[in-house]
């Protein structure tokens, strides 16, 4: 997953009134964030074990997945990566997420707030 954006690596303090302020309620946004950063872990855990299968074999030992110079590159490089809830954060703050309420037959939209 390439991550072109601008996300931090760090935690980062934020306003809860600005992360309140799109659905109006606190707690539907942390649902909404949580729900996203769930995809988003799901999605990196599905890539990181397509690219580590490639690496399997029949008959690997112990030595062979220590010294796996190229496993180990890919493993690292995922470590670095931003979060996924920071990631889900950062959509939900540029207005990248769609949502809808279960009771509403139209979709929240983030940025006009309707």
């Amino acid at each position: 997953m390439e991550n072109k954006k601008k996300i931090p690596v760090n935690t980062v303090t934020r306003d809860i009134k600005n992360l309140a302020a799109p659905t109006g309620n606190i707690y539907e946004s942390v649902v909404i964030l949580y729900k996203r950063a769930n995809q988003i872990a799901v999605e990196e855990k599905k890539e990181l074990m397509k690219k580590l299968d490639e690496f399997r074999g029949d008959r690997d030992t112990m030595e062979e997945v220590f010294e796996n110079k190229e496993q180990i590159e890919i493993s690292k490089y995922y470590e670095r990566q931003p979060k996924p809830d920071l990631i889900a954060i950062a959509e939900f703050e540029n207005g990248e997420l769609y949502y809808r309420r279960a009771s509403d037959e139209n979709p929240i939209d983030i940025e006009s707030g309707k």
